[in-house]
């Protein structure tokens, strides 16, 4: 499956609505020589009297949307056949780990090829230009899952920003095959240098001891080799086991990880331990980290942590709490950074939901019971500027308004019908499009200043100008 067809260079989209903006406004771009990226030149207002008829609603132009933490290799390992045996019977952690490690028996590059255009495929046709894609290292999959991510970065990086993660979901630092899982690690970031993140699963070690060794084996290999770091850090709700958020923020405070020395983001996903916190806890944690000034974000991943976050099975209740990271408070009650990714898709770790983002802030709605418009403002952006800022590929914009000099990174939320009917509602909000996000068909998406190509998207389409 090759990559979308992309257009020529725009010059300009005409009469498109903003967010927070009734009027309309035409939108230029520039292509500086020195960047392979376009950027907004203009942003000025409509003349609505030189325009044609318009019979529908214009278009709502918005930033692009990112995927923050995502596993490329494990993606739709349920739609691959020879692993219909290896379906979920109990939904636990141990069963997914269990059947995920099978499953990676049979990992080829073509499957990995295969199942990766997938999730790619998928991602950008909803809007989505950037993306962290986590791969494993181990003993059973060697590198090839990173051959496949460099090979899908390649052909894919006029449509989409990928970051790799080279990733240890098993231990480094325990079990048999912990000396062997460390070699390939080093092996993989010696071999590849696409790589951008290290990344790592303290909670997989078998001690308390192992699991801090994995912090301080990631810390610093991050640190020597200049890359950013993201941890899977405290997936569980048992308060009798410790919170090694503590242990992983006072390492990086130790070997000097702050804004003044290094560039590099610091993501903390899962966490869901966390929400066990009381608020002196929280003000402790915001302390530490905005005292020391340390670029660390959260990733909450509500559709995995849904489905698989719960206390230690208590069989005499019926009531079985679920964990995933507040967002929303993170946020505003704290001044954290704090973002939401799509984590698993199509296994058992997360056998259910899409690759579109904006169905995650939609499901944010409810689980925040976030569904003022200034909520729905804020959950775009944690599927958008902010998760984009947090993966260190932009500053943090706190604002969904477009500005000059931004890269040309847009989705556009057309008036088309979807339903075969001839008839169209129209999302004219920020907040229309998260509270009940409209399909793919009625998206527009825009990569460093062109247009993606679908059945209904193209040139054809009147307010879209191409350079000559």
């Amino acid at each position: 499956m090759p990559p979308p067809n992309l257009s020529e260079k725009l010059a300009s989209i005409r009469g498109v609505r903003l967010a927070n903006s009734s009027s309309t406004w035409d939108i230029s771009f520039d292509y500086p020589p020195d960047s392979p990226h376009g950027i907004i030149k203009s942003i000025t207002p409509h003349d609505t009297h030189s325009s044609s008829q318009r019979t529908s609603q214009p278009a709502l132009a918005l930033p692009s949307l990112t995927h923050p933490h995502i596993h490329l290799d494990k993606a739709f390992i349920h739609n691959e056949p020879r692993n219909a045996h290896r379906l979920p019977l109990t939904g636990s952690f141990q069963e997914a780990l269990s059947l995920t490690a099978a499953a990676k028996q049979d990992f080829t590059l073509p499957d990995l090829l295969r199942r990766g255009e997938w999730l790619l495929a998928e991602s950008v046709s909803a809007g989505v230009t950037a993306m962290r894609a986590f791969v494993e290292v181990d003993h059973t999959v060697g590198l090839k899952c990173v051959e496949a991510a460099v090979t899908l970065k390649k052909q894919w990086h006029n449509a989409c920003e990928m970051q790799i993660v080279c990733f240890a979901q098993d231990p480094i630092f325990s079990t048999d095959y912990g000396d062997e899982n460390t070699r390939l690690m080093e092996q993989a970031l010696e071999k590849y240098p696409q790589i951008d993140v290290i990344g790592t699963t303290p909670y997989v070690e078998t001690s308390l001891e192992a699991a801090k060794k994995n912090i301080d084996w990631a810390v610093d290999r991050a640190l020597q080799l200049d890359k950013h770091l993201d941890f899977h850090l405290d997936y569980h709700l048992d308060t009798e086991k410790e919170a090694l958020m503590w242990y992983v923020l006072n390492t990086l405070i130790q070997r000097g990880w702050n804004t003044h020395s290094t560039r590099n983001q610091v993501m903390l996903g899962h966490c869901t331990r966390m929400t066990l916190f009381t608020s002196s806890e929280w003000q402790k944690l915001a302390q530490l980290i905005h005292t020391h000034d340390v670029p660390v974000s959260f990733v909450g991943l509500p559709t995995s942590d849904l489905y698989m976050a719960s206390p230690p099975h208590q069989p005499d209740t019926q009531h079985l709490a679920r964990g995933t990271l507040q967002i929303p408070e993170l946020i505003r009650r704290y001044g954290l950074d704090g973002v939401l990714g799509m984590n698993n898709l199509g296994n058992a770790f997360t056998p259910w939901g899409s690759a579109d983002p904006l169905q995650l802030a939609c499901l944010g709605v409810g689980v925040y019971q976030a569904g003022t418009r200034t909520d729905t403002e804020l959950l775009y952006e944690c599927v958008s500027t902010r998760a984009r800022a947090a993966i260190g590929l932009a500053e943090l914009e706190q604002s969904l308004m477009l500005w000059e000099g931004q890269e040309a990174n847009l989705v556009l939320f057309c008036d088309r019908d979807e339903t075969g009917c001839g008839v169209s509602r129209p999302r004219g909000s920020v907040a229309e499009t998260v509270w009940d996000p409209p399909g793919r068909l009625a998206r527009d998406v825009v990569f460093c200043g062109r247009l993606g190509i679908s059945g209904l998207a193209g040139p054809r389409d009147a307010m879209y100008r191409f350079l000559p």
